[in-house]
């Protein structure tokens, strides 16, 4: 209180500004709690992202991305390229803003997914496991390059690829 009478605002002002900081607080506790449920194994942002280097990416075609116009059009977005061009941090970058935009987010390993539905299957307990990647908004499956099907399981061969979608993949 004598905080507020030190600035000389009125009550109605005092309210709104305390107000305004526990909104505030609030907003970034959900944030920190929506990049924690992504689990990132780093956090990227596309300001990071070096544009030097690969010489021939479309800079407005990614960073039309960062806008997440495709999640309401429930679209996929997929990078594919050589190792070492930037396809993780691209999809961790778009991954991390969709967090701040209020979006449910997951960060998978295309390995642990499939190894995590095949046990499941095995379990009878695939649609609750499918589920988990279900839910999120944007689901950000890494290192996923080929996956065969085969009559009991799916493997997959991890190489140069990264996916962000927001639609369960299929193999």
């Amino acid at each position: 209180m004598q905080w507020r009478l030190q600035q000389s605002w009125t009550r109605a002002q005092y309210l709104r500004r305390l107000i305004d900081g526990q909104y505030q607080q609030r907003l970034q506790h959900t944030i920190q709690l929506r990049v924690k449920a992504a689990r990132f194994p780093v956090l990227k942002t596309l300001d990071q992202f070096r544009w030097d280097w690969p010489t021939k990416i479309n800079r407005l075609q990614v960073q039309n991305l960062f806008r997440l116009e495709f999640l309401a059009q429930k679209a996929n977005v997929i990078f594919l390229g050589n190792v070492g061009l930037g396809k993780s941090h691209l999809a961790t970058a778009l991954g991390y803003a969709a967090c701040l935009e209020g979006h449910s987010v997951l960060f998978a390993n295309a390995i642990e997914v499939i190894n995590d539905l095949s046990a499941a299957q095995k379990k009878t307990t695939l649609k609750t496991e499918l589920k988990k990647y279900l839910r999120p908004r944007m689901l950000i499956w890494m290192k996923l390059a080929i996956c065969l099907s085969t009559s009991t399981a799916r493997t997959c061969s991890s190489r140069s690829s990264a996916s962000a979608t927001n639609a369960a993949p299929s193999c």
